[in-house]
């Protein structure tokens, strides 16, 4: 199958150069171009792409309204990469809200990007730890704890050590090996965890496990707030 993507920067350099690259592959063809945040939400209801790989800070309407409305209507079809710097933390939860399934930092090698296309057309979140898990730890050292409508108590021990293990960047299995049970298992209690508390992907799973307080930032207690 072949991936259709577009690419929505407003550098143009940055815009050419991903465009070029992501070109070389059989199979992923860029179907359009953006230089801001309404004409990406534009090009993706005419292209009907598979992915939108979108820069956070653009013109007009920026990457997460982007994310969000290109997101909404195509009713989850189209998924969002979103392009970001380690300077951008702040904005990375609302990103992953907004509907984003990853991220990708702007000096990515080409095999990391050409990863990172592949994996989130896929329908799969890339939450590498060297990555999303840092952004997103970082940011919610800055944020104060919002008050959770879904509880703990709503899940069984074992899927809360398994939304533990996703929220720290693991694989199936990964999982299923530390917690010495089966891949299919593994499957079962995220199918289930997903079910209880509304998620859509291994994201929103991150974001909720911040939210409950199962995983922290370094340097934080669970249960405590961050230093005003």
């Amino acid at each position: 199958m072949v991936i259709r993507a577009i690419v929505a920067d407003d550098q143009a350099v940055v815009r050419t150069a991903f465009v070029n690259l992501l070109g070389t592959q059989d199979d992923i063809e860029v179907v359009g171009e953006a230089e801001d945040g309404v004409q990406a939400v534009r090009v993706a209801a005419e292209q009907r792409p598979d992915l939108a790989l979108l820069d956070i800070r653009m013109p007009h309407k920026n990457g997460i309204e982007a994310a969000r409305e290109i997101t909404r209507a195509s009713e989850g079809a189209t998924k969002a990469l979103m392009l970001t710097t380690f300077g951008l933390d702040e904005y990375v939860y609302d990103a992953l809200a907004a509907g984003a399934s990853g991220f990708l930092l702007k000096d990515a090698t080409f095999p990391e990007l050409l990863h990172a296309v592949r994996v989130v057309a896929e329908g799969n979140a890339l939450l590498a730890p060297e990555l999303t898990k840092r952004l997103i730890a970082a940011f919610v050292k800055q944020r104060a704890a919002p008050v959770p409508v879904r509880t703990v108590e709503e899940l069984t021990d074992r899927e809360v050590e398994v939304l533990v293990q996703i929220a720290q960047g693991l694989s199936n299995a990964e999982i299923a090996e530390r917690l010495t049970i089966t891949d299919h298992t593994v499957k079962t209690h995220i199918n289930r965890l997903f079910t209880k508390m509304g998620l859509r992907d291994r994201a929103q799973a991150v974001i909720l496990a911040y939210e409950l307080g199962l995983v922290v930032p370094q340097g934080r207690r669970p249960g405590t707030l961050p230093p005003a």
